[in-house]
């Protein structure tokens, strides 16, 4: 596992033991920074961090600062050795648990122009709820959220979709702020919610 591009490219990233944490591959980091476009200034949030790869792969491209959130003590330390070993500046690491500090991020105002949310794909269907009540209120105004699911899901948060694609056994869903214009047609799911892009 490496950094794709930016200023640390090709530098490894340490991956925590076990398989608890299921690192994003190279290559759907790499066609998702690509769907992202340029970072340069941007506020990260990366929840569900696990080895903190997407976090740092965003620093790389230019973002200004990233916080990542990890529940699990091996991968925030696996997050952390990397940071220290890349010399990247403007990161934060918060051991816990990833929707308590969605919650309080949002009630404290906070705004970000990535969010990044990779949760263990068991989990979607208990903490979608919670996310689609917290995320659209922690976006700026052309803030983005990159949801990586099992290929079979389909993540729904009251947010236009701008693109879903999928990697294999991997499916990646960007949705965008509200306001921004996504052409997409409207899904059945409820108010607020567009259709999925093309597939890759």
């Amino acid at each position: 596992m490496r950094v794709i591009a930016g200023t640390k490219k090709g530098h490894t990233l340490v991956a925590p033991r076990g398989t608890d944490t299921r690192p994003t591959s190279d290559r759907v980091r790499e066609n998702i920074f690509n769907l992202v476009g340029p970072l340069d200034g941007a506020k990260v949030l990366d929840l569900f961090a696990g080895s903190g790869a997407l976090g740092i792969e965003a620093l790389s491209r230019g973002a200004a600062s990233a916080v990542f959130v990890e529940n699990d003590r091996d991968a925030v330390r696996a997050i952390e050795r990397n940071l220290e070993k890349l010399r990247l500046t403007g990161a934060r690491v918060v051991r816990g648990d990833a929707l308590f500090t969605l919650a309080q991020e949002a009630t404290a105002g906070a705004k970000y122009d990535l969010v990044l949310v990779d949760p263990p794909y068991g989990m979607l269907d208990d903490i979608q709820p919670r996310l689609a009540h917290h995320l659209p209120a922690l976006l700026a105004p052309d803030g983005l959220v990159v949801f990586e699911t099992d290929v079979r899901s389909e993540p729904e948060l009251p947010l236009p979709v701008r693109t879903s694609r999928k990697y294999g056994n991997t499916r990646v869903t960007i949705f965008e702020a509200t306001g921004v214009g996504s052409t997409e047609p409207a899904k059945s799911g409820g108010p607020g919610m567009y259709g999925a892009g093309a597939d890759a």
